[in-house]
């Protein structure tokens, strides 16, 4: 978007944002030990960028109805605008465009928000700019598709991010190498061609409905987002806090500094539309004991808890994902992820499980 995107907002102004929620995952409250099972890649449709973005990458692209903006597509895009930098010094073009995203200030006035709630939208914010560029990108997938002009409809929505929409309509689609120096074609082509390398396993896909299907469902959109002790809550993630022995990582407490969640502020999260559940392990218990679920009968949604002995030292809570998985928070240090049942925790601290 650098040196050519003074056109944009002016024209992108006039674009349609088509986009829809989708977040949540499962969770842990305590920091147990227990190791749990990684998926290869990292899991959720992604895999080689900081830790920072990743979260703020899935959901920019769950949000869109476009299935072209995938989080690889907007991951290559942040790399080859700025590498993932977000200071000052390495994260200004000599254009003027900002930020991780490289958003110049009129084109950021008309896509950017205060998408991490810290008061301020700002293009120097991750959260901020991925979801600005999330949302961009969106809009621009959409219109490319109903233009009509050929190509690869991400192609021509890349060739507006960084000329503008008015060079893809003056050209009738991706500007030529004999424009700009060929900026924009090369642009676009790096892009397309290091989206593989950002490629992890594919989102998971729940079928069905019903408030178990669409707890998990929204749940699944934040698969690699970090664990915070005390963190999260139904409007989502949030920095936590240290208690004890919980939320510190090698002698500091990293829950203060980390936006995510835990446990069972999660399963909150997941089930708050449909369902109000108190917000601890033990208590998401006490609420839904009555509809105690054997091992065998289990379905997507249903709540799986472990403890060190009794319903008062219940610790852990994870949603059941199908095929023998669940979806869960572990423990500071990790991320959510999808793990076999048997390997989650210890198999000698199952609980057992309910239907909310």
């Amino acid at each position: 978007m650098k040196v050519l995107i003074r056109a944009a907002a002016a024209v992108i102004a006039l674009f349609v944002l088509a986009i829809t929620g989708l977040t949540a995952m499962v969770l842990v409250d305590g920091d147990t030990e227990a190791d749990a099972a990684e998926i290869p890649g990292g899991g959720g449709g992604l895999q080689g960028v900081p830790e920072e973005f990743r979260a703020w990458i899935l959901k920019a692209a769950a949000e869109c109805k476009q299935p072209e903006l995938t989080p690889a597509l907007l991951a290559a895009q942040l790399y080859q605008e700025s590498k993932f930098k977000t200071s000052r010094a390495e994260a200004t073009s000599h254009a003027g465009a900002q930020g991780p995203a490289q958003f110049m200030p009129g084109t950021w006035a008309t896509w950017g928000r205060d998408a991490d709630g810290n008061g301020e939208a700002s293009p120097w914010d991750i959260g901020d700019a991925v979801m600005a560029q999330g949302r961009m990108m969106c809009s621009l997938v959409k219109q490319a598709k109903s233009s009509g002009y050929p190509g690869d409809a991400r192609a021509l929505a890349l060739a507006g991010y960084n000329a503008g929409w008015g060079r893809v309509e003056q050209f009738g689609g991706v500007p030529p190498k004999t424009f700009a120096n060929g900026e924009t074609y090369t642009y676009v082509q790096i892009i397309l061609s290091t989206m593989k390398r950002f490629e992890g396993p594919g989102l998971l896909q729940v079928e069905g409905s019903g408030s178990g299907a669409a707890a998990l469902r929204k749940a699944a959109g934040r698969l690699g987002t970090p664990y915070s002790y005390g963190g999260g809550g139904p409007q989502g993630p949030s920095t936590g806090f240290c208690d004890g022995g919980n939320g510190f990582l090698n002698g500091k407490c990293a829950a203060s500094s980390t936006v995510g969640f835990d446990c069972s502020s999660l399963v909150q999260y997941a089930y708050w539309q449909d369902l109000k559940l108190p917000r601890t392990a033990a208590a998401q218990y006490g609420a839904t004991s009555d509809r105690a679920v054997s091992r065998q009968n289990l379905k997507v949604g249903d709540l799986l808890f472990w403890s060190r002995g009794s319903s008062g030292a219940i610790y852990h809570v994870a949603l059941y994902a199908g095929d023998g998985n669940v979806l869960h928070a572990p423990r500071t240090g990790k991320n959510v992820e999808l793990a076999p049942l048997t390997s989650a925790m210890p198999q000698s601290d199952y609980y057992g499980a309910t239907r909310p």
